[in-house]
């Protein structure tokens, strides 16, 4: 999750999660600032002709980005409510392919907690919604629905669209699940980071170093932009990591293949 979190406070859940995703819309889509510095970030690795992978699209504004920059995009969302209105901006761009599919270590299906008045952070990992609760800046969020949803893995998503040139996973709290799934190095890939889960930002950097030698970057919140030259190695992100500040709640860790 990253930037505004989309409260609502409209009786029906029917009515907050349309109310959020509005939100979202707007926050994602009409800010010029954000996606000029988005642009930027992703014109240093996006080139025409790239495949990326966009996991945990929401409403698919990273996607937009990338087919900005020429990319082809493979894009999935699991909320059906939120791969409605990413079918709807996205899906007659031949350069994206869009499935309502979570990811994970296995395939099959598996429990999607809601979170109606901030789809943002739906989760498939119960231990994201325990770390968050009691924490500042976390109050009044609830996950009181649940759906079945599809999941895939990314061994099955490279099998059948071929090594991407970058995966964004934004997964809340199910990255190390998601990353599970792939078994070799890629050339680079970003992971979300939570303040109050940096066990698991901590976990997917090893996982990634047992599948070979990586350097590591870091954005914070919504500034899109890399903060370290030269990058870091494990240590020193897991270190880090380990320092963020609390009022830091979230990022993204850039992973690149040595």
């Amino acid at each position: 999750m990253h930037g505004d979190q989309e409260t609502s406070h409209s009786p029906g859940q029917g009515h907050d999660a349309v109310r959020a995703i509005g939100r979202s819309l707007s926050v994602y889509y009409r800010d010029r600032a954000r996606t000029a510095r988005m642009d930027r970030l992703h014109a240093s690795f996006i080139t025409p002709g790239a495949l990326a992978f966009d996991i945990g699209a929401h409403v698919g504004d990273r996607t937009a980005s990338f087919l900005r920059l020429g990319a082809s995009v493979v894009a999935l969302e699991p909320q059906p409510r939120l791969f409605r209105a990413l079918r709807l901006i996205h899906g007659r761009n031949a350069c994206a392919t869009l499935r309502p599919h979570a990811v994970g270590q296995h395939g099959g299906a598996a429990t999607l907690h809601l979170n109606p008045r901030n789809p943002t952070v739906a989760t498939l990992a119960p231990a994201f919604i325990a770390a968050a609760r009691n924490v500042p800046g976390w109050e009044g969020q609830i996950w009181d629905g649940q759906i079945e949803v599809p999941v895939t893995t990314l061994d099955a998503l490279i099998a059948e669209f071929g090594v991407p040139d970058f995966v964004k996973i934004d997964v809340e709290g199910h990255e190390l699940a998601a990353l599970q799934g792939l078994s070799r190095a890629l050339p680079l890939l970003s992971f979300e980071v939570t303040t109050h889960q940096r066990a698991v930002a901590r976990a997917c950097i090893d996982h990634l170093q047992g599948l070979g030698p990586h350097a590591f970057n870091l954005s914070l919140g919504e500034e899109h932009r890399l903060r370290y030259r030269p990058w870091l190695c494990a240590k020193q992100m897991c270190e880090v990591v380990d320092t963020l500040p609390a009022a830091a709640n979230s990022g993204d860790i850039y992973a690149r293949r040595l």
